[in-house]
C-alpha cells in the first residue's frame, strides 16, 4: 500500500495543531503517510483523507464559493466517500443546513454532504468558550476532553447519521459513514484519539 496523504484544508483554523495530530496518529497506528495543507482543487485529488478545521464557518463558505473548483473537488471526493473529520466551522461546512442561536437559517455556502443540521454559537460567544470532559462512544470509556470556542451544536440528524457525544442534550459528535463532525476541536485536546479513528476510516476505505 502507498503511504497516505491526509489533508488539511487550509482555508482558516488551527491548521498546524491538525497535522500535528495527524502525523502523531500516523506514528500510534505504524502507518506510513503524511499530513499537508491543501488550498487547490488539483491537490485535492491526490489526498486519502480531509480535514475541515475550525475558524469562522461564513469566511470559509465564502472562499469555497468564490472557488467553484475547489467546492466541487471537495464535495465530489466527499460524496464518493473519502473519510473526513470536521471540527466546528469544519462540520458546519459539511452540514446541509445551519441556523443562527434565533433560530434563523443562514445564507452561507454549505457543503451538504453530512445529513445534518446545525445550530450556530451554540454555547455562547469567544468569551463563553470552555473544556469539559465529554462521553464519546466511537473512542471507549475513557472520557474525551472538548475544546468548544463558538461551538456549534447539531440540531437534527438524518436516518443514516450515528450520535457520538453530547452536552447538555445537545448533540456535539456525529459519524456519517466515512465522515466525523465534531463540536469542539479534538486538535487543541492533546488527545489523538479522533485523529487515530481518521486514519483508520482511510486504511479501511484504501482496502475496500
Amino acid at each position: 500500500m502507498d503511504d497516505l496523504k491526509i489533508g488539511i484544508l487550509a482555508l482558516q483554523g488551527d491548521i498546524e495543531e491538525n497535522i500535528d495530530a495527524t502525523s502523531k496518529a500516523l506514528t500510534y497506528l505504524s502507518c506510513k503517510g503524511k499530513a499537508v495543507e491543501v488550498r487547490y482543487p488539483d491537490e485535492i485529488e491526490t489526498i486519502d483523507g480531509i480535514i475541515l478545521p475550525g475558524g469562522e464557518s461564513t469566511v470559509i463558505g465564502n472562499i469555497l464559493s468564490r472557488n467553484a473548483d475547489l467546492w466541487r473537488s471537495v464535495r465530489r471526493k466527499l460524496s464518493n466517500g473519502m473519510p473526513a473529520l470536521g471540527t466546528c466551522a469544519g462540520m458546519i461546512i459539511m452540514a446541509t443546513k445551519a441556523y443562527n442561536i434565533s433560530g434563523e437559517e443562514m445564507s452561507q455556502q454549505l457543503l451538504g454532504v453530512f445529513d445534518i443540521e446545525v445550530e450556530r454559537n451554540s454555547f455562547g460567544r469567544q468569551i463563553e468558550s470552555f473544556e469539559t470532559d465529554l462521553q464519546i462512544n466511537l473512542l471507549g470509556e475513557d472520557k474525551f476532553r472538548g475544546v468548544f470556542i463558538r461551538a456549534p451544536s447539531v440540531k437534527r440528524v438524518g436516518p443514516n447519521v450515528k450520535i457520538l457525544g453530547r452536552l447538555d442534550n445537545k448533540i456535539v459528535a456525529v459519524q456519517q459513514g466515512n465522515m466525523i463532525g465534531t463540536s469542539f476541536h479534538p486538535e487543541l485536546s492533546g488527545d489523538n484519539r479522533f485523529h487515530t479513528r481518521l486514519v483508520q476510516l482511510i486504511t479501511d476505505h484504501r482496502i475496500n
